[in-house]
């Protein structure tokens, strides 16, 4: 695995002599077409604080109203294109700016992207943020409480951290750092999925991305 982080590396550093190529149809052209703007929907929180779910809740609510949608799942990520890399703070960097870049091009390509990621260090949901223009990365903070988190853990993955059989776990053996200036606060740990779906297909319709 070190081998291919490595070969990443020099092949990233090494990208000389490229150009972006301009797209025949643009985002605007997309979005006329099919009566949407696209956007990134970044939800952010513990593990455990809802945010697959309620990623794929309002993704399903999108798609029943004939919008184009898809979710970008940190399980799912890691599966293939992030399968090299560990829960290290430098891995979980690398994590995050790939699935910086990958939101970008569905942003460009006219979809509402969700990405469901712990995303733990602002610093790297900033990176993220800045690769795109403003009002296009809308980040959503599920606000759910720690005791509520492991309360829901259907993994065990948080007594297995506390016991120190699983290390750099969020929440536990490394830190979560919460948004400051998140555009949504949703607090996952009281409300019920279908308010919380709600809240955030108002707040596309009040920024009228849909």
């Amino acid at each position: 695995m070190k081998i291919l982080k490595d070969f990443n590396f020099q092949m990233s550093s090494k990208s000389t002599n490229i150009v972006w190529h301009q797209t025949s149809v643009s985002r605007q052209e997309i979005a006329n077409k099919r009566g949407h703007k696209s956007a990134i929907l970044w939800f952010t929180g513990l593990s455990g604080s809802g945010k697959s779910t309620l990623a794929n809740a309002v993704n399903a609510e999108l798609f029943r109203r004939g919008f184009g949608s898809y979710v970008l799942d940190g399980d799912n990520m890691r599966h293939g294109l992030c399968q090299d890399l560990g829960f290290s703070d430098s891995d979980r960097e690398e994590n995050i700016r790939r699935i910086g870049e990958v939101a970008k091009l569905f942003l460009d390509s006219g979809i509402i992207v969700l990405t469901a990621f712990v995303s733990p260090f602002r610093a790297d949901r900033n990176k993220a943020r800045e690769l795109v223009e403003e009002g296009d990365f809308i980040e959503i903070y599920c606000a759910a409480g720690l005791k509520i988190c492991e309360d829901r853990d259907t993994k065990g993955l948080y007594a297995k951290a506390r016991s120190g059989e699983v290390k750099d776990f969020t929440g536990i053996s490394s830190p979560y750092e919460e948004p400051k200036d998140a555009e949504m606060k949703i607090d996952t740990g009281s409300l019920d999925l279908d308010q919380c779906v709600q809240e955030i297909i108002n707040q596309l319709s009040k920024r009228n991305i849909i």
